[in-house]
């Protein structure tokens, strides 16, 4: 019995690293790589550019004007581009994005080391490089599950997800310092040189795309008949549109939490921004342990669904029982111990969070079909973020009437009930979504 049970185990370990093996092939290596590079420089420029509006202005206003500019690409280029990416190779979509990303980056910094600031200046750049990054995102997720080898996508989802949180956390204190020491324009001149590297591993990729018809690409009749074709398809996969409108709403809902936790940090007694500041190091580390703990195991494809209907609710909750917790443990704790509470309940959601992200993501671009995955993405992409606007309009204008506890409250309350109307109930259909074939094209 001991000696099977054994047998067992060595199996097992050698099953596990063999696919850990299989995972990092010399593609996945170069796209890893170049996705590591292009956030880096992003975070470091993201931080330059967050200070130089206030420092050259001296007000909190103004920067955020620049706010629509930067959305509005995002909403309507994927929709313009996606149809030509599904026609055409989509690495080299990918490669000239992070090309002229660096080109952008460069003359921006080149412009601050030689000029003056100029906010009209800064607004058109900010329309321009969030064009290329709307571009960016859309060939990036519409080639990268090309890459990966076979069963091997929910561990791949995995890394590409702590990529960020991991880079953000080593690079954040590195920005503030050359902030100071460099300046704006010479951070700047970093970002484009990580973003041409980026490009020059992506075009070092080897991967076989070829066209896939020849008819006219930027004929308006072809256009739309790819766009309706997408929409045809997206109206008979009930379990896709349902995971679609679920991950907009909560991706909304949680973009409008962050103002509300703030001025819950700000007005509470007791309570500082200091506090707060810890939030992203409790998610952050809850994210890597629940990162670590997916890429080592899979889950059974036939409880998938439940495990991930249980933490979208689970999730939930937490966001909803999160500010209370000091009315519910104040009376009999000292205010500073209920700290490490709200922290757990950070931590718990992060591990959460990419449990979910790595399945769903996984599970998704795996049942699309090819020839339709970047226009289905460029759909989800203008989804959740025309619902993030909005739902972050609306919680912020809910923040004013209502107790700040008591607005997250009732967003929580009305995230789960929407997790019910299109993922439970639809919970046939999405269990199609998250099985490990792939999905049946039923446009005819």
């Amino acid at each position: 019995m001991l000696f099977f049970c054994k047998e067992l185990c060595d199996n097992y370990n050698r099953e596990v690293n063999t696919m850990k093996q299989t995972l990092w092939t010399r593609e996945f290596t170069r796209i890893t790589a170049a996705t590591a590079l292009g956030a880096a420089g992003g975070i470091i420029s993201q931080f330059a550019l967050s200070f130089l509006v206030f420092d050259e202005t001296g007000s909190t206003q103004i920067g955020k004007l620049v706010a629509p500019t930067q959305l509005t690409p995002m909403v309507l280029l994927p929709l313009v581009v996606a149809p030509m990416m599904d026609r055409l190779p989509r690495k080299p979509f990918l490669v000239w994005g992070d090309l002229l990303n660096g080109v952008c980056y460069a003359g921006a910094g080149l412009f601050l080391l030689h000029s003056s600031f100029s906010y009209i200046a800064y607004l058109v750049f900010s329309l321009l490089v969030s064009c290329l990054g709307a571009f960016d995102e859309l060939a990036y997720n519409s080639f990268y599950p090309l890459l990966l080898p076979k069963g091997q996508e929910e561990r791949a989802y995995t890394v590409s997800a702590m990529l960020y949180p991991i880079l953000k956390v080593l690079m954040m204190p590195l920005a503030a310092v050359l902030y100071d020491k460099l300046g704006v324009g010479r951070l700047l001149l970093i970002q484009a040189t990580l973003s041409v590297l980026a490009a020059f591993l992506e075009s070092r990729i080897r991967v076989q795309e070829s066209r896939r018809d020849q008819e006219p690409l930027l004929s308006l009749k072809t256009w739309w008949r790819d766009v309706r074709e997408a929409a045809a398809y997206l109206r008979q996969e009930h379990g896709l549109h349902g995971l679609y409108a679920y991950m907009s709403v909560t991706n909304g809902m949680a973009s409008g939490y962050s103002p509300l936790l703030i001025a819950f940090f700000r007005t509470a007694p007791g309570f500082t921004t200091a506090m707060y500041s810890f939030f992203s190091v409790a998610e952050f580390a809850g994210r890597t342990i629940g990162g670590a703990i997916r890429y080592r195991y899979s889950l059974p494809e036939k409880k998938r669904f439940g495990f991930l209907f249980g933490v979208y609710q689970t999730y939930e909750l937490m966001d909803t029982c999160l500010l209370w917790l000091p009315v519910f443990f104040a009376a009999q704790v000292l205010l500073f111990a209920v700290l490490p509470l709200l922290l757990v309940n950070r931590a718990i959601c992060g591990f959460l969070g990419i449990q979910s992200a790595t399945i769903r993501q996984a599970a998704v671009q795996r049942y699309i079909p090819d020839r339709l995955r970047a226009r289905l993405n460029a759909y989800e992409s203008m989804l959740c973020t025309a619902a993030g606007a909005a739902l972050s309009l609306a919680i912020g204008a809910l923040g004013e009437v209502l107790d700040y506890r008591l607005c997250m409250t009732v967003c929580g309350l009305i995230t789960m009930a929407v997790c019910w109307l299109t993922v439970f109930l639809r919970r046939r259909q999405v269990r199609q979504v998250l099985a490990d074939r792939p999905g049946v094209d039923q446009i005819r």
